[in-house]
């Protein structure tokens, strides 16, 4: 069948029916693309309804619907960003208040007197024994601040704050012990009972039953005077009088050593245990160091020459004094220490000695000096002679410069009238 000819007109789909014919003016102009609407849109510039426009209406409000929705998810972000932050904050202030695992090692915090709190916050930061100080004041202000009292404590690392401010409110527990060169053993135990526990039985205990020796010791169980390091000792938590007194005979070890003195020395026909007896003498009876060395000379000397010390500090360590005036009737006291009956060293040291006495006792100055007088005791200026005589001119002028001061003079140590002492 043939098909008729084309008049150029476009095939209307069947069913659409014939169009009605466009108004004139609104086909398309002559040079326009296709599809472009002469004028730019209907006739009298009205408000056209077309597909394409209501297409475009519908993009144009799916473009303002999605508008909406980001607005909408910029404001959930923030109000869950602003909710994060107190969540966060209460997060990290409850592990730094209990913070993971156990009480980590064994620290010590030292608190002075009139110290501010902010300053032990930040002591306390420092050593790890809390994570942050911003933290344990927060607490602290919430929960009460800790009691604290100058001193010494041993804490540990890791603490939970409530375990940190217990061990604050119980005080210092690490104590200190002062061994200050001239001491006895009777004014440690002295020392030791304003602490803790019966620190002054276990050292005691601990020296008699001979759990701890001294390489210096004369044997088992005997004392241990003289033969105790001078120094600062901290008593930690639980320790024992056997520790301690471990501390104390070691660090002498390592001073007498140091000056020159071992187990097995001997200088002059002493031997180690009377050498550190000597020290002890010079360190009691020439007081300051720069006569100690001629203190520990008139010893030897007198030793040497078989005579009698005449020392005032072996009689007052008999007496348990430290210090002060002997009387006739004390010289006459029934006791190894008294160096006025008995000829030789003590039995034992009378005292912790110093360093300088100990280097004194193993080198002291050459001279031939055998007594010795505090002549002006505001001053302490000690003068030493090598005769009777001239020990006598040394308790004149003692006695003329006491009166100047208004006191009374001093009994010397050794030489004393009415005639020498052999």
């Amino acid at each position: 069948m043939s098909r008729p000819a084309s008049t150029g007109a476009p095939d209307i789909p069947a069913g659409d029916g014939p169009r009605e014919s466009a108004p004139a003016g609104d086909g398309p102009r002559e040079g326009a693309p296709a599809g472009d609407p002469a004028g730019g849109g209907p006739a009298g510039g009205g408000p056209g309804v077309t597909r394409r426009g209501l297409t475009r209406r519908g993009l144009t409000r799916r473009g303002l619907t999605r508008r909406g929705l980001t607005r909408r998810g910029r404001w959930a972000v923030a109000l869950v960003a602003v909710a994060l932050v107190p969540a966060g904050a209460l997060a990290w202030y409850e592990v730094e208040a209990h913070p993971f695992g156990g009480p980590g090692e064994s620290v010590q915090v030292d608190v002075r007197a009139g110290e501010p709190l902010a300053a032990i916050d930040t002591a306390l930061a420092t050593a790890d024994v809390v994570g942050t100080a911003v933290a344990f004041r927060i607490w602290s202000f919430v929960h009460g601040a800790p009691l604290v009292r100058p001193g010494t404590y041993q804490l540990h690392r890791n603490l939970s704050f409530s375990a940190a401010k217990a061990a604050l409110d119980a005080g210092p527990n690490v104590y200190e012990l002062n061994v200050a060169p001239g001491t006895t053993l009777s004014e440690i135990d002295h020392e030791l009972e304003s602490l803790p526990g019966n620190l002054v039985r276990a050292l005691a205990d601990a020296g008699a039953a001979g759990h701890v020796r001294s390489p210096f010791q004369l044997g088992p169980g005997t004392s241990l005077e003289g033969l105790i390091g001078t120094g600062t000792y901290k008593i930690l938590p639980g320790e024992t009088g056997h520790e301690l007194l471990g501390q104390m005979v070691a660090r002498f070890d390592a001073e007498a050593a140091a000056a020159g003195i071992s187990p097995t020395t001997k200088v002059g026909g002493l031997d180690a245990y009377e050498l550190v007896t000597v020290a002890s003498i010079a360190q009691k009876e020439g007081y300051y160091t720069r006569y100690m060395g001629d203190v520990a000379r008139v010893v030897v000397n007198r030793l040497a020459a078989g005579m009698r010390l005449d020392m005032t500090s072996t009689v007052l360590y008999s007496l348990g004094k430290d210090g002060g005036p002997v009387t006739p009737k004390d010289e006459r006291i029934t006791t190894p220490y008294n160096t006025y009956l008995h000829a030789g060293l003590t039995p034992t040291p009378i005292c912790t000695p110093s360093a300088q006495a100990l280097r004194a006792a193993v080198d002291p100055p050459a001279g031939p000096w055998l007594y010795f007088d505090l002549v002006t005791a505001r001053s302490g200026t000690m003068k030493f002679a090598s005769t009777y005589t001239g020990q006598l001119a040394l308790e004149r002028e003692a006695a003329a410069s006491a009166a100047r001061q208004g006191k009374q003079a001093a009994r010397p140590s050794s030489g004393l009238a009415p005639g020498p002492r052999t």
